[in-house]
Parts: structure tokens; sequence; C-alpha cells
């Protein structure tokens, strides 16, 4: 059984990605912040391949401590999901932004998955397989500016560099590295099925539906799948033809 480790695997796109994980058969390690009770009901549904521990991801001994605990109870580290990565809604310009909160976004959305990498790749090493995958916002891959999104911004084309530079280095040891990079997905989307997306029509998408967390999470299960071995340092769009970045000027 292959075993996947996604962090904020509780609620939002993560809590979906985690439920279709455990649905294919993956034994997963779920991290939360503060709201375990959104997962009690996959625990009792999934006793036996659904283990929940509580972290922050700023937290460098939080992360490794869960690391040790999924290798303790599963044995191995299949699938390296970094969900996780905090976000200031408030829209405001770089000399606005408080000194906490510039650190707390690169923190958790470049730090935090430096450190998970140095932690997994030995293990992922040792299996001869892995899938990392990461998150990223639409147009990461040509590093655009982002207004009112500096920090996260640049977290996250760091990120686009580092996932295209593990694919390099770690490929000879079976390891795939790949990101994603969801569309306006917000509210009770993040947990939705396309099914009930088709349902309400979306004007501002140019397909028409608003993205859901379903639509990441089957991507991610796809590049998560043995066969998708040819496919790695990909940044992979998934917004349904909105231009998300270009909405505030």
């Amino acid at each position: 059984m292959r075993h996947a480790l996604i962090t904020a695997g509780s609620k939002g796109l993560g809590r979906k990605v985690t439920e279709m994980l455990l649905e294919k058969g993956h034994s997963v390690t779920a991290t939360y912040r503060s709201n375990a009770e959104s997962l009690r009901e996959l625990e009792n549904k999934y006793p036996e391949q659904l283990q929940v521990i509580q972290a922050d991801v700023t937290k460098k001994d939080d992360l490794q401590r869960t690391v040790e605990q999924a290798m303790e109870r599963f044995g191995r580290i299949d699938c390296l999901i970094n969900n996780a990565g905090p976000y200031v809604f408030e829209r405001k310009k770089l000399v606005d932004y408080e000194e906490d909160e510039w650190h707390q976004i690169i923190n958790g959305n470049l730090h935090a998955v430096f450190y998970l990498l140095k932690l997994v790749i030995p293990i992922m090493r040792k299996q001869q397989f892995g899938r990392v995958i990461n998150y990223g916002f639409q147009g990461a891959d040509s590093a655009p500016g982002w207004i009112y999104r500096s920090a996260f911004s640049a977290a996250k084309v760091g990120l686009v560099s580092l996932t295209k530079t593990i694919a390099y280095e770690e490929a000879e040891y079976g390891i795939t590295s790949n990101m994603i990079c969801p569309g306006d997905i917000v509210g009770e989307m993040k947990e939705a099925s396309i099914e009930a997306a088709r349902i309400i029509k979306d004007k501002r998408t140019p397909v028409g539906r608003s993205g859901t967390g379903e639509d990441i999470a089957r991507a991610i299960c796809f590049l998560c799948d043995e066969n998708s071995d040819m496919i790695t340092g990909a940044i992979m769009e998934i917004t349904g033809g909105m231009d998300i970045i270009h909405r505030f000027r």
C-alpha cells in the first residue's frame, strides 16, 4: 500500500485530496493546525489507513515529528503533498506588510517544503520511488508580478524553481516533482465535487463553472500514480481558463 503525507489535509482542498487518496487505496498521514474534528468522519471510515497529526508547518520540530510518526506507523512515505501554505487575505502592497506576516508566508510556503524534502527524500531514495507535489498559482512558472500578493507570489515562484530542481536531482531514484496551480477556488467549492459545480454557472470562468477540490484531487492522484513517472518538473495549471492574477490592477 502506497503511503501519502499531506500537510493541512483536514479541510479545504487538502480535505478533498485526503479523501480521494483514501478512496484509491492509499494510506494517508494528514496534518491539521487547529481543526481535527473535520477529519473524524474519515478516521472512522478508514481507521487502518488514516493517521491525523497536529502540526504547524512553520515550525521545523513539528515537521520532524510528523515524518517520524508517519514512518513509525506506516514504514514508508511514497507521496509528499505540500498542501499547507499561509496566506494573507487582505489586499495590501509590499510596504504595508508587517515583518511577521512576510516571514510567516515565506516560512510556510517555501521553507517548510525545504525542511520536508530534507526529511522525506532520503526515505524515497531508499524506496526507489517518490512523488512530490507542490502548490503554486496561475502564471507562477513565468514569475509574474501579483499585485497585493507580494509575499505569497515570491514564495511560490521560488518554489517553482525548487520543484524543477528536485525533478532533475532525484529522477535517478524514481522520484518525480511537480506543481499544481489551482484557480480561484473559494468557500464551499474547495470541498465540492465537479458534479456539484456544474449545476452552478460561473460567468467569471471561461469553462463556465467554478473549480473544485475534486479537480485538484484528481490531478494530484494522477501525478502520484506509478505510471506518471514521465511527468516531472511540470507546472500544471487548473484554472478553467481564468486569468486570476490580473483581476486587480
